[in-house]
């Protein structure tokens, strides 16, 4: 993988750049969408491609690792070919599993141990391991294992869960230093920045991540509940430690005005459910707010979902739709939030080049957070 970093805003920290990679590049700042089981809920793969123009999606170890299996995955060649998608692939390593499985787990230095959620059997995750399933999977840019921290925690235990991450990091560079990828294109490992809200710990964590000179790096354990303001200064933090040479992945961020607020601190990469999520409830994002399009006042408009986005439908045909629990509305409803925030983050990086990023950023905050 190759990082090009293009330009940086004048007024702030934004950043232009480009990711090669060997299924084709990836212009930054990007929004990847959440592929967990090999599929963006409710969209295909042609959408994906021919209209939305996603330049990256994401899937999931775990997920992966469960259904349909790496014995599958590894028989078709790997997930781009299972499932029929050229462009690159980002995989989650599973530490994010590791914090929702919470209850039922039992961490200690060789790795995580818990229960699938589907049959119950027992599982093991370590750092080797992990980097294996990721190399059957066949993504281009794979994530090294970490322990996502709940918030709000104690410090002790964000101190201790950092230097146990630290530890799975050094483990996942060894075992990705001396293992190959398996089907002829290279892969690339992110070690992942925790620390939770303590500056002092991401202080500490991102110097370490920083030490491992991966290509690119990214930043956990936020967007789990913490106020936006601290997601911020946590961020704004790390970033400035990271290296400009490298692409920054904030993972599982966010709302569309958070994307905004955290390209402007030198955020490049992000990925969240949102979009896909909040669609099949109804919830459609815009230029001009979030429209809950079950409710009864769009029952007779029949203006277009976006004259720009989503020109073709009127939100009166697509509010019927989600009443009428039609599959076509969660369709309809996750094509166009997904092309909202591929829109927003080419947008972004438009006025980045053009040096206007700022202001743009701060009038579409303020609309971003209307409810129409």
């Amino acid at each position: 993988m190759k990082f090009n970093l293009q330009q940086t805003d004048s007024g702030c920290k934004a950043r232009v750049g480009l990711i090669e990679t060997d299924h084709g590049n990836i212009p930054t700042p990007v929004f990847m969408p959440v592929g967990t089981q090999g599929t963006v809920k409710a969209v295909d793969q042609y959408f994906l491609k021919e209209h939305i123009n996603a330049p990256i999606i994401l899937g999931n170890t775990y997920h992966l690792f469960l259904r349909p299996g790496t014995s599958i995955l590894k028989h078709a060649g790997g997930l781009h070919k299972f499932m029929n998608w050229d462009r690159p692939i980002l995989t989650d390593s599973g530490g994010y599993q590791v914090y929702s499985l919470a209850a039922n787990r039992k961490l200690k230095e060789e790795g995580v141990e818990f229960r699938s959620h589907i049959d119950g059997s027992k599982l093991l995750f370590t750092p080797e391991n992990v980097i294996n399933t990721q190399r059957e999977i066949g993504a281009d840019i794979i994530m090294a294992f970490d322990e996502c921290t709940p918030w709000p925690c104690e410090k002790s235990y964000a101190e201790k869960s950092m230097h146990l991450t630290h530890r799975w990091l050094k483990r996942c560079v060894e075992h990705f230093n001396n293992t190959e990828g398996l089907y002829g294109y290279s892969q690339t490992l992110f070690p992942i920045v925790q620390g939770s809200t303590f500056a002092d710990l991401r202080k500490q964590s991102a110097e370490y991540i920083a030490s491992m000179n991966c290509e690119g790096n990214a930043i956990g354990g936020l967007s789990v509940g913490e106020p936006h303001e601290d997601m911020y200064a946590m961020t704004e933090l790390v970033c400035d430690i990271l290296p400009t040479d490298k692409p920054r992945y904030l993972m599982g961020v966010g709302t569309p005005s958070n994307i905004l607020e955290c390209i402007a601190l030198g955020i490049d990469m992000f990925d969240c459910v949102m979009p896909t999520r909040n669609a099949r409830n109804g919830m459609l994002f815009t230029k001009n707010g979030t429209i809950n399009i079950r409710n009864k006042k769009w029952d007779n408009d029949f203006s277009a979902i976006d004259n720009e986005i989503t020109p073709h439908y009127s939100k009166a045909y697509l509010r019927h739709l989600l009443v009428a629990k039609e599959y076509l509305a969660a369709q309809i409803s996750s094509i166009h939030n997904l092309s909202f925030y591929l829109w927003l983050v080419n947008t972004a990086r438009e006025k980045i080049i053009e040096g206007t990023f700022t202001e743009w950023k701060n009038r579409m905050v303020a609309n971003l957070n209307k409810r129409l």
